[in-house]
């Protein structure tokens, strides 16, 4: 009965040799996999990370501008220059833009400064030299 044993154990142990090769070979490439899974994951959660900071970044900018929009001279601010509107007693004034404002303004004429003569000048022809 021994022998038999032996004899199955002989020709057996091949292949479980190769057998927890190929068992080692599968759990490895398993690993790997799942280490690859975990990197790309935390390549995910870094975008992301990014993306809600620039969220919240536009969020505070967003309830800062909305906070200036409830702010009661914003609100007269806007009244006045898009609908025109004024208080009792007050002129509104509209200008046209600036491009024709400047058809009608005065041209800037750059004069030269002269300076005045020097003495010895003056003194000169004071006498006809």
């Amino acid at each position: 009965m021994d022998k038999i044993i032996t004899k199955i154990i002989n020709k057996v142990t091949p292949y479980l040799t190769y057998l927890s090769f190929f068992v080692g070979f599968l759990l490895f490439v398993s690993i790997v996999r799942n280490i690859q899974k975990i990197n790309s994951a935390g390549l995910i959660v870094k975008q992301e990370e990014e993306k809600l900071a620039k969220i919240e970044e536009e969020n505070k900018e967003l309830e800062k501008r909305l906070s200036q929009a409830k702010d009661e001279y914003n609100i007269e601010k806007q009244i006045r220059d898009k609908l025109g509107l004024a208080k009792e007693g007050e002129i509104v004034v509209i200008l046209p833009p600036p491009e024709v404002l400047r058809k009608f303004a005065p041209e800037d004429r750059e004069e030269e400064e002269v300076l005045p003569d020097p003495n010895w000048k003056k003194w000169a022809r004071l006498f006809g030299f």
